[in-house]
């Protein structure tokens, strides 16, 4: 596999090798000796999927504190934009973004280390998206931040009108009125 740290610290692209032949094709989803080599020691616990329909968006998602969340995600069928948005105040970054496209055709994975919300568009007909957790979901943690806020500037490839999203994501609270990690 080949891990890619992105503009932002911390945060990495992974592309596995992928052998294909008449049969279709065999690839390392995940291997803890070279993830460790790479980004460092993560314990995942839990593995995680949903389905969702094109046009569908998730998130901004994170759990604050000692609850906070690392991820590793991919999609096994269709294609999203995911996204990832530093909210870590100490970090050069805070408050900026990285965006990637995971599909069942690029096998792209995308590393997101706690002191981040994330969130993803489906931009396929439908997406089976999975991912890996390192603190399992704990409802007293849970937060987000607005998916289409002004200041993060995030430019999703869709018309707003046509975004399906929950009702707890509409009312997510502004980047500004967040609460960070430090």
């Amino acid at each position: 596999m080949e891990y890619k740290e992105t503009k932002i610290q911390g945060v990495y692209i992974i592309e596995p090798r992928v052998f294909n032949d008449a049969r279709g094709y065999f690839m390392e989803a995940w291997k803890e000796a070279d993830f460790e080599q790479y980004i460092g020691p993560v314990h995942f616990i839990q593995d995680n999927e949903s389905k969702s329909s094109r046009g569908v968006l998730r998130g901004l998602h994170y759990q604050k504190g000692e609850l906070s969340q690392a991820k590793l995600v991919r999609v096994i069928k269709g294609c999203v934009l995911d996204v990832a948005v530093d909210l870590r105040k100490s970090s050069p970054t805070f408050g900026e973004h990285v965006m990637v496209e995971l599909s069942d055709e690029n096998k792209r994975q995308f590393f997101i280390p706690r002191g981040f919300a994330h969130g993803f568009l489906v931009l396929s007909d439908e997406a089976i998206f999975t991912y890996k957790v390192d603190n399992p979901y704990a409802p007293q943690a849970e937060a987000g931040v607005r998916w289409n806020d002004p200041q993060l500037a995030i430019e999703w490839p869709i018309d707003p009108a046509t975004v399906q999203t929950s009702e707890k994501d509409l009312k997510q609270p502004l980047f500004r009125d967040a609460e960070y990690f430090e």
